[in-house]
């Protein structure tokens, strides 16, 4: 046989696994950390900042200080694509940042990072995942804790609690919806618990 039937035909795309996130009690577990040094202050304050506002993890070592509005609870990140948000990162991420400001002038070179490494300098992307993995197991948590994880239960939670996917997706910096939808670590029943709360033809039909 010399056509081929199956020619033009796209092969399945492989599913695409929801990412893993971490329950609320287990944030609050790793929030909680012993703030013995001022560089546990620091990972204290980076924490609450990836988990108030769901940084990239890019997005948080390019912070400077002058991206920083403490009055107003907010900062501003350049994003993918150069493209910038003003994301509100919530009072704890503030009351720890301002902790952290205190105790910065013992590290400072740099005088333009807000998080600075023990050497004064910027502090790296490989820093940070260190540092909040050797802070997860320390703290007892069973699963890895990198930055990319928060992130993704920062969409997750502020989801379940608002059901507002639009809101998420700018809070997120995301181009596409579709993106954020992956992001969700949502199962059917809560989908449809928000559907039923807040959809006005399931609201007539109760």
């Amino acid at each position: 046989m010399k056509a081929n039937p199956a020619k033009g035909v796209s092969a399945p795309k492989a599913p695409r696994h929801l990412p893993k996130n971490i329950d609320v009690d287990d944030v609050n577990r790793l929030l909680d950390i012993d703030l013995n040094d001022p560089l546990a202050v620091r990972d204290r304050a980076m924490l609450e900042v990836m988990y108030g506002a769901g940084l990239r993890l890019s997005e948080l070592v390019g912070l400077d200080i002058k991206h920083l509005d403490l009055d107003t609870g907010e900062v501003w990140v350049m994003g993918k694509g150069s493209k910038e948000r003003r994301l509100p990162i919530g009072r704890n991420a503030v009351t720890w940042i301002e902790h952290w400001l205190d105790l910065r002038g013992l590290f400072a070179s740099d005088e333009e990072a807000l998080f600075l490494s023990k050497l004064g300098k910027r502090i790296s992307a490989r820093n940070v995942q260190k540092r909040f993995a050797e802070w997860g197991i320390k703290q007892g948590l069973n699963s890895h804790v990198h930055p990319h994880k928060l992130r993704h239960s920062f969409a997750t939670h502020m989801l379940e609690s608002s059901g507002d996917l639009r809101g998420v997706q700018e809070l997120l910096g995301h181009a596409n919806l579709s993106t954020t939808q992956i992001y969700t670590h949502l199962d059917f029943q809560h989908l449809a618990s928000v559907y039923d709360a807040a959809h006005p033809r399931a609201k007539r039909g109760k």
